[in-house]
């Protein structure tokens, strides 16, 4: 068991027995499902859409290098420049290099999972480069020193409460103000970043092949200030955000709002073609896009779980999550929490430090019941199970355990012939670590099914 396991399960303990914490998220993702329930019956027939989206984003992964090349072409053409980065380090040291070029010391951000994914903060910070997100949940974050709880709703681990003390405490606002209170002051607050920040940095919800542009979708229209106030606009988008055509965003926006919040659409939905025209008077002098590859091609060479690739980031499998629902996003430690990130950060960043997560499971099949790109997320956990153990990937514990349960398994004489006190002693000595100290060990009785069966029916 490595460090990462370890600390897993040591925060998985404490979380999942947190009554407050337990409290918040599930009156947060009550609220979600009600809203999401609502917004599916847009859809006249959901699992034709679902299949479509299937199809839309197998189609664009199975053919990724020529939509990416068709992109670059497109967004070169529309003024825009395209730089390639094959893992984190890299993304975050072309930003770095954006910056240092044109002497910038701060920076506006907007629906930035991807560049949590690079450490793009930290990376600005130890450059001195104040970096500023202005999605509210993202700021709330930002402010308390912390990392995105959920793709979708990364403050969702804290009460209107515990925001109204954190404003308290870092801007002296009253104690009681009220959540659309404190939303007009960072409203307020962050109209001066956006009009004073020379470089706004963004993600992206897709990429756009055909006309060389991205696509923005989200309720505040701070991402739609990121992009018109600064005169430089960087977008860092891993590759799997490809699609075809911009004419898929039909299907794919109303998907993704109803899975992701419940709307119908959400509020604001930009795209994004490259730098300011000659006759245009909003947007950038200069646009890049970082497209960030960062393990995404070794997930894409595996056979089953390459499909994890259509993934739209919805957050929908880990609203749905029972794992999730009690131990929450920070318990993963990864930038892609709940069934999904425990199916591609293996591959993102090294099966052998992150297996465990694949076992952070009860194989209910509920994330696959709610996933909106039908991907088949239970079945993938197990195929990453499957990969641990092919590679050999457990100590010589968990190996003769492994061969201990097979060998009991497939001979009943040895589960048998041992009485109850010393089946009972020995479920004490090696069960009680994996069983978990809150749970009560199973009683063996005196006498088997089988023999207890035998002997009513006056069987020898």
């Amino acid at each position: 068991m490595n460090e990462k396991h370890k600390d897993f399960l040591k925060k998985a303990e404490i979380k999942a027995f947190d009554k407050n914490h337990r409290k918040i998220i599930n009156h947060n993702i009550s609220k979600y499902d009600a809203a999401v329930l609502k917004g599916k019956q847009q859809f006249s027939n959901l699992p034709v859409a679902r299949q479509r989206v299937s199809f839309l984003k197998h189609r664009a992964i199975n053919n990724l290098e020529n939509h990416l090349k068709e992109f670059e072409y497109n967004f070169v053409k529309n003024g825009g420049k395209v730089i390639w980065a094959t893992n984190a380090a890299e993304a975050a040291e072309e930003v770095l290099k954006i910056f240092i070029k044109n002497e910038v010391k701060m920076a506006v951000k907007s629906k930035s999972m991807a560049t949590e994914e690079i450490a793009l903060n930290h990376k600005l910070e130890n450059n001195n480069i104040e970096s500023v997100e202005t999605d509210l949940g993202e700021y709330i974050v930002q402010i308390a020193g912390e990392k995105p709880y959920h793709i979708i709703t990364p403050a969702m681990h804290k009460s209107k409460e515990d925001i109204a003390r954190l404003f308290h405490e870092k801007f002296n606002t009253p104690e009681q103000s009220t959540p659309e209170e404190l939303t007009a002051f960072v409203r307020q607050l962050l109209r001066e970043k956006f009009t004073s920040a020379k470089i706004g940095v963004t993600g992206a919800n897709f990429i756009l092949a055909d006309i060389g542009g991205i696509a923005l979708t989200e309720n505040e229209g701070n991402a739609l200030m990121t992009v018109s106030f600064p005169q430089i606009h960087i977008v860092i988008a891993g590759i799997d955000k490809i699609i075809p055509s911009v004419k898929d965003l039909a299907l794919l926006w109303p998907v993704l709002a109803s899975h992701g919040t419940g709307q119908n659409i959400t509020v604001y939905n930009s795209i994004i073609t490259g730098p300011r025209k000659e006759n245009e008077t909003d947007g950038p002098e200069e646009m890049y896009v970082i497209l960030l590859d960062n393990g995404r091609t070794n997930l894409l060479n595996q056979k089953q779980q390459k499909s994890a690739l259509t993934c739209i980031r919805c957050g929908a499998c880990l609203n749905a999550c029972p794992i999730y629902r009690n131990i929450g996003g920070h318990t993963y430690e990864t930038v892609y929490s709940g069934p999904i990130g425990s199916i591609i950060t293996p591959y993102m960043h090294g099966l052998k430090e992150y297996k465990h997560l694949s076992f952070a499971s009860s194989l209910c099949g509920k994330c696959t019941e709610v996933c909106p790109s039908a991907i088949k997320l239970h079945k993938l956990l197990l195929y990453n199970r499957r990969d641990t153990v092919n590679q050999k990937m457990y100590g010589i514990s968990d190996t003769l355990f492994q061969f201990g349960w097979r060998t009991m398994m497939l001979n009943r004489w040895i589960i048998d012939k041992p009485n109850a006190k010393l089946k009972n002693t020995a479920i004490r000595l090696f069960a009680r670590y994996s069983w978990g100290k809150r749970r009560d060990l199973p009683l063996i009785k005196d006498k088997s099914f089988n023999r207890w069966w035998k002997d009513k029916k006056g069987i020898k």
